[in-house]
């Protein structure tokens, strides 16, 4: 990542959303947390909902917050980890099934068993984003969650599949490698998101992570520790500002500005005495509104949202089975409001949530806006702790995990490091 040996183990998150590009350095504390070094944003000029529209725009705007977290980390930085997100996201419940070679579970065998389960057809034009192990059965047995060294003849597997399409893939990909960045790994957003914000208790009882951007609205239900069910819902922030524009007939710049600085979800919460200026198009005057109207905008868009995701919960089948009810992030879930509304039409507990487990520029981080940027960090440190480990395990020496090290030993170890890292990480 940089040239000294103390910036070694320090790793880089890009969450390159519809309205910002966020880039974060970060490395591991001793307590299992991370230490954020630096921090880069810029405004993204070149996204539409999750997916490249412009190359070059989009190229500029990370390389300017690549350039500004560099400036903050007093690092060079030549890898990243990158969220994806987008409607062309799919995902699906998969299972596989093998045979014990040697009547006792090895890595082998959890490498094959997964392969089986990840052999599910996959829809042409996608790629395969994700394989992340739900539970394992041996012979009669189920729920296990760690199966290696138990003895038995038959292993099953159920896995979360996630798939994406492939020319979405390769235009991020080809952005970030056009700014002279090699790309770790493709990291699905709201994976990355639930590993910053989510507790263990949560992902144990179930809950619905649901991260509210500015393209998309992103979804991930967890109970028993796994994740069960992950979902795009292509209404978000940049919605929102669109409506104020069309009905306060405002340039859309100044509609952002409003909606930042003073709209709110929930149209009861909203004081009518309190008025706000809003400019005018053209060479007209500004003109005076009340705060409320501007929620009676505001709040029908965060319902048909809301409505949107309960409609999702539902059609997933676990809406019973998240007793730890709903947690919201992403920059548009920081409006006045929004969790008050949310528990409306949800019925159960909302909570909004920032990136846990943060040192360094905490305060600064500690904001729904960079639950995605936290969350791949969080995903790259355990992902290189834990590749580590099955490296020392198995007596081999090789480059950190993504770093181009094609060797037979390291591809073999791949899959199960990874694993074996989301086991860790969620149980």
């Amino acid at each position: 990542m940089a040239g000294s040996s103390s910036a070694s183990s320090m790793v880089v998150g890009l969450d390159i959303g519809t309205s910002k590009v966020v880039a974060i350095v970060g490395q591991p504390t001793d307590d299992g947390g991370i230490e954020i070094a630096g921090i880069g944003s810029h405004p993204s000029n070149g996204m539409k909902r999750g997916v490249v529209i412009n190359i070059e725009s989009t190229v500029q705007s990370i390389q300017r917050a690549v350039e500004e977290a560099e400036l903050m980390a007093g690092c060079d930085i030549h890898s990243v980890y990158v969220g994806i997100a987008g409607s062309h996201i799919s995902s699906m419940n998969s299972d596989g099934v093998v045979a014990i070679k040697e009547r006792e579970v090895s890595a082998s065998d959890i490498d094959r068993v997964i392969d089986s389960a990840r052999a599910r057809a996959v829809s042409e034009g996608q790629r395969v984003l994700h394989v992340l192990p739900q539970e394992f059965s041996i012979d009669a047995q189920g729920g296990i969650r760690e199966p290696l060294g138990m003895s038995g003849v038959r292993l099953e597997a159920q896995v979360h599949l996630v798939t994406a399409a492939a020319n979405a893939v390769q235009n991020i990909e080809k952005c970030v490698r056009r700014c002279g960045l090699d790309v770790d790994a493709t990291i699905l957003e709201q994976l990355a998101s639930s590993m910053a914000v989510l507790t263990e208790d949560e992902r144990e009882l179930g809950v619905c992570m649901v991260d509210v951007g500015g393209g998309t609205t992103d979804m991930a239900i967890f109970t028993e520790g796994a994740i069960r069910h992950t979902a795009v819902i292509p209404i978000a922030g940049d919605q929102v500002t669109n409506d104020i524009a069309m009905a306060l007939r405002t340039p859309t710049q100044h509609a952002e500005e409003i909606k930042v600085k003073y709209a709110c979800a929930l149209t009861e919460l909203a004081a009518s005495d309190e008025m706000i200026k809003v400019p005018s198009v053209g060479d007209r005057p500004s003109r005076d509104l009340s705060r409320q109207a501007l929620a009676e905008v505001v709040e029908p868009r965060y319902e048909e949202l809301y409505m949107l995701v309960r409609e999702e919960l539902r059609r997933s089948g676990y809406e019973d089975m998240v007793a730890a009810g709903i947690v919201l992030t992403g920059g548009t879930s920081r409006m006045e409001g929004a969790s008050e509304l949310a528990e409306e039409i949800f019925h159960m507990p909302v909570r909004i949530a920032c990136p846990q487990n943060v040192k360094g520029l905490a305060d600064v981080v500690r904001n729904p806006i960079y639950a995605t940027g936290v969350g791949l960090l969080h995903y790259a440190l355990q992902e290189a702790q834990y590749g580590r480990s099955q490296q020392a395990q198995a007596g081999v020496v090789a480059a950190p995990s993504g770093r181009g090290d094609k060797s037979a030993e390291a591809a073999t170890g791949t899959t199960l490091t990874r694993i074996k890292g989301w086991f860790k990480r969620n149980f």
